[in-house]
């Protein structure tokens, strides 16, 4: 497998954050420019997205994982914490089957563990529907604005307009197949990690018996909820996000 971009920055013990469909890792800079005064940032971009638009695209979830581990492993990167964002969510449960030990602490925010993500603004078929007959232009138009309470008027939804500027029709397909053919329910008895959840209850992609499920299924977790955000809290709230997280990895 080719090697993805990643972006190394801080010093400290390494925190590794995993984007979503449609991202990439300039999509965590807000949280790149306050955490990294307390840990090193490892924030890949995944094969085909971002600044790996130039990586082929991956179908399922498990080979996403292991593009990550493979740049981890090339660093020399043993043990970490590990944050994902919706589809990132999904990688980082992978991730944890995979070699759990070598994980921390584990942030699932606004994700689940049904891959088809029952209650999304619309199911994954629609979406594989629209962007083979729409084209992937009016797809990053219409479907980032949905991950804010302000649409495309949101503060910095110009992150999510500049992580889809390469982006091509085969890796948001292949994304949306990857989503849609993996199922993490089984698995999350075996989550040992101590794990926070993070959702906003604006979220349109993922309700809340998605992340309801995660919490009462994942032996050591807890739930934070943030009011009035939606699936982007991290872009919408930048300061109180950083700050839980930060909290969490350093037990306050």
């Amino acid at each position: 497998m080719q090697e993805i971009y990643i972006e190394d920055t801080g010093t400290g013990y390494p925190l590794v954050l995993v984007h979503g469909y449609l991202g990439s890792s300039e999509m965590w800079n807000l949280q790149k420019k306050y955490l990294s005064k307390h840990f090193r940032i490892i924030a890949p971009a995944l094969p085909g997205f971002g600044e790996s638009y130039n990586v082929k695209s991956v179908d399922n979830i498990s080979a996403m994982a292991k593009s990550v581990f493979q740049i981890l492993d090339k660093k020399n990167i043993k043990e970490f914490h590990l944050l994902g964002h919706s589809m990132g969510g999904m990688i980082v449960q992978e991730m944890v089957k995979i070699s759990g030990e070598r994980i921390n602490k584990l942030i699932c925010f606004a994700t689940g563990s049904i891959g088809d993500i029952p209650g999304r603004f619309e199911s994954l078929d629609a979406s594989i529907e629209k962007l083979e007959s729409e084209g992937i232009k009016k797809t990053v138009s219409k479907i980032p604005p949905k991950w804010f309470v302000d649409g495309n008027n949101a503060k910095y939804y110009y992150l999510c307009e500049n992580a889809v500027k390469k982006i091509t029709e085969k890796t948001a397909r292949d994304a949306l197949n990857a989503m849609k053919n993996w199922r993490g329910y089984e698995n999350l008895k075996n989550i040992k990690n101590e794990t926070l959840i993070i959702w906003g209850d604006k979220d349109v992609s993922y309700n809340f018996d998605q992340v309801d499920t995660l919490n009462k299924n994942i032996p050591n977790s807890k739930f934070k909820i943030f009011k009035g955000c939606s699936h982007n809290v991290h872009l919408e709230v930048p300061e109180k996000f950083n700050e839980i997280v930060k909290n969490f990895i350093e037990n306050q």
